[in-house]
C-alpha cells in the first residue's frame, strides 16, 4: 500500500494542528552512552531535537521517555510521558507519542533524539503531505539509502493498529506500513521544496548519530550560520548593518553580538517562512537560515 511522489509540487497547507513527538527512550547500546544528555554547543541533544521539532510544529510537543529515565532540562512547553512497557522498540513510542496527543492534533511527526541536524524546514517538508491528502496515514521519508521512521509523520489513530501489532509482537515499524497508506518521499521530493533545498539541500536532518565516532564527527562541525542584526541602542561601532555569526542557541547568537539577553531586550526570528515571531528562551535552537534582529523593548513597543 505503499506510493511514492518524487516531482517537483507545491503542495498546499491546510489548517489541521501537526504534533511533535521525540522518542529519547532508546537504550543507545552502541553510544555506550545516554544520547539525550549528550553535549551540542552549549545545550544537550534532547534539548535542542525537542527545540527543532517545536519550532516545525504547530501543536503541542512530547517527549517519550523509558520508565523512571532521568532527562536534561526542557522547556516548560515540552511534555514528557513514560512508555507504558520498555524494551519493546520504536514502534512502543510512536504509539505512546501519538496516543499523547491524539486528542489535540491529527498529526504528529516522530522523530528520534540523536538527530542534532533537524531543520524545522524538513519537518513541514513532511507534514505537508498529510495536511494535504486525508487519504494517507504516514509521510515516509526514504532517503540516505534508506527509509526514515523516525523522522516521518503519522496520523494520530493509527494507535489502535499500532497497538494490535504490539500485543501480537509485531515490533518492526515496517509492518505498520504494510497495513497502513504510505506515502514515500524520495531526495527528489523532499528537496522540491525551495526552503528546504536551500537551507539543507544534503538533507543533513536525517543524519543521526549512533556511536561515539558520529558523535564526535557531528559535534565537529561548526555551529550554524545565521543572521544578527542590532537596533536603537543595542547598536554599536561603524558597521550597523546584519552580519553573520555561528550560534546553536539564542543565547550564542546574543554572546556574538554583544547583547545581554533580559527583559529589556526582545529578539526577533525570522525563519525564513515570511513570519516573524519573538523569542525569549536563551536555550531556543537556532539554524541554518536564520536572522534575529535584537531591539531594546522600549523601541518594539
Amino acid at each position: 500500500m505503499t506510493t511514492t511522489r518524487a516531482y517537483n509540487v507545491r503542495v498546499t497547507v491546510g489548517s489541521s494542528l501537526v504534533a511533535g513527538i521525540v522518542l529519547a527512550g532508546g537504550r543507545s547500546v552502541r553510544m555506550g552512552a545516554a544520547k539525550a544528555g549528550l553535549e551540542w554547543h552549549g545545550s544537550t541533544l534532547l534539548r535542542r531535537t525537542a527545540g527543532v521539532v517545536a519550532r516545525g510544529v504547530d501543536g503541542p510537543v512530547v517527549v517519550v521517555r523509558a520508565p523512571g529515565q532521568g532527562l536534561p532540562a526542557l522547556p516548560p512547553a515540552v511534555e514528557v510521558i513514560d512508555d507504558p512497557v520498555a524494551g519493546r522498540g520504536p514502534l512502543q513510542g510512536i504509539a505512546s507519542g501519538l496516543a499523547a496527543v491524539a486528542g489535540r492534533a491529527p498529526i504528529a511527526l516522530v522523530c528520534a533524539v540523536d538527530l542534532p541536524l533537524l531543520h524545522p524546514a524538513f519537518l513541514r517538508r513532511v507534514a505537508r503531505e498529510l495536511r494535504a491528502d486525508a487519504a494517507l496515514d504516514v509521510a515516509l521519508p526514504v532517503a540516505l539509502g534508506h527509509a526514515q521512521p523516525l523522522a516521518a509523520a503519522y496520523r494520530t489513530t493509527l494507535v489502535p493498529r499500532i497497538t494490535g501489532l504490539l500485543d501480537a509482537g509485531r515490533l518492526r515499524p515496517g509492518m505498520l506500513f504494510e497495513r497502513s497508506r504510505v506515502l514515500t518521499l524520495d531526495e527528489t521530493a523532499l528537496l522540491a521544496d525551495p526552503l528546504l533545498a536551500a537551507v539543507d539541500p544534503r538533507l543533513d536532518s536525517l543524519c543521526n548519530v549512533n556511536t561515539p565516532e558520529e558523535y564526535r564527527e557531528a559535534r565537529a562541525r561548526p555551529a550554524p550560520a545565521v543572521q544578527v542584526r542590532c537596533y536603537g541602542a543595542l547598536a554599536t561601532g561603524v558597521d550597523t548593518g546584519p552580519r553573520t555569526v555561528r550560534a546553536a542557541t539564542l543565547h550564542a547568537a546574543a554572546a556574538a553580538a554583544g547583547v545581554v539577553l533580559g527583559r529589556s531586550v526582545v529578539s526577533v526570528l525570522d525563519e525564513g517562512t515570511g513570519i516573524d515571531r519573538t523569542v525569549s528562551d536563551p536555550g531556543t535552537p537556532l539554524v541554518a537560515g536564520d536572522a534575529l534582529a535584537f531591539l531594546p523593548r522600549a523601541e518594539h513597543c
